[in-house]
């Protein structure tokens, strides 16, 4: 572990000790307290899969994408390099759903998931909503698939469908929750991003198009057109997008009534309704 946590931080990573334990226990299948107990037990025939982890860790790959899990909301999804990596700030984009629909929780709601992903967000709120189905749509096939497979895992497969597609082509209306956690990086910084991201977050859920809007100006009068009476739509964009994504949307009929920032002070979501 010492070793390990010396490489990674000669490799510039921060927190190494930490992330060499977690290396080590998951890579060995190991407890925290059989660390502790037996700190120089030999690793055997483990080792070659410590180092592989150790080295691709060096290499600049998220924790998450070595081990192929990542938790999100209070679940656990499989992320595979064909999907964005959930990460916590877009727990924002949940929270502020279940805040928007409290007083219909119990109610049968239709949810509308673009750019599905992982399928973390869509299966976040189903589990929240007890009555409520589901459709994810994703334009990556593979991607759909993973996010079929972790709806599975969740027991939640019987309530939701994930679809391959271009955002709404094909749907028809009558949802009561939009969501998106679309691609809005502008395509020029894409280059400068952290390597965690820019190396290993699949390029078609990162680049939103010169402004970094591209996937604003196609969701809106889709949403417009199948949001529901009394529905609601939240979307996650990127910092100081505010005012463009609010002018937007209300171009084509639609009115945001909520602004939320992250646990970092970043404007992170707009969410509103039909005009």
């Amino acid at each position: 572990m010492a070793e390990i946590a010396a490489r990674l931080a000669a490799a510039g990573i921060e927190d190494s000790a930490r992330e060499a334990s977690w290396l080590l226990r998951r890579a060995a299948s190991l407890s925290a307290s059989a660390l502790m107990t037996a700190p120089d037990a030999p690793l055997g025939a483990l080792a070659e899969r410590v180092e592989a982890f150790a080295r691709r860790r060096e290499l600049g790959e998220p924790l998450s994408r070595i081990e192929g899990r990542r938790a999100f909301w209070s679940h656990e999804f499989a992320v595979t390099p064909d999907v964005l990596d959930p990460r916590a700030d877009t727990e924002t984009l949940v929270s502020a759903a279940l805040e928007a629909l409290a007083a219909r929780r119990g109610q049968a709601l239709r949810v509308l998931d673009f750019g599905v992903g992982s399928g973390a967000v869509l299966a976040a709120l189903l589990s929240e909503w007890p009555n409520a189905t589901g459709l994810g749509v994703d334009v990556s096939a593979a991607a759909a698939a993973v996010a079929r497979d972790n709806l599975d895992a969740l027991g939640l497969g019987a309530r939701a469908q994930t679809r391959v597609g271009r955002w709404g082509e094909g749907i028809a209306g009558g949802f009561d929750v939009i969501v998106s956690n679309p691609p809005y990086i502008p395509s020029g910084e894409i280059a400068g991003l952290d390597r965690e991201v820019r190396e290993h977050d699949p390029l078609l859920a990162l680049d939103g198009g010169p402004d970094g809007l591209d996937a604003y100006r196609a969701l809106g009068p889709e949403i417009a057109r199948l949001l529901a009476p009394g529905g609601r739509f939240l979307l996650e964009i990127g910092a100081g997008q505010g005012d463009d994504v609010v002018a937007l949307l209300a171009s084509v009929g639609l009115t945001v009534t909520d602004r939320r920032r992250d646990l970092g002070g970043i404007e992170r979501v707009i969410g509103g309704s039909l005009r």
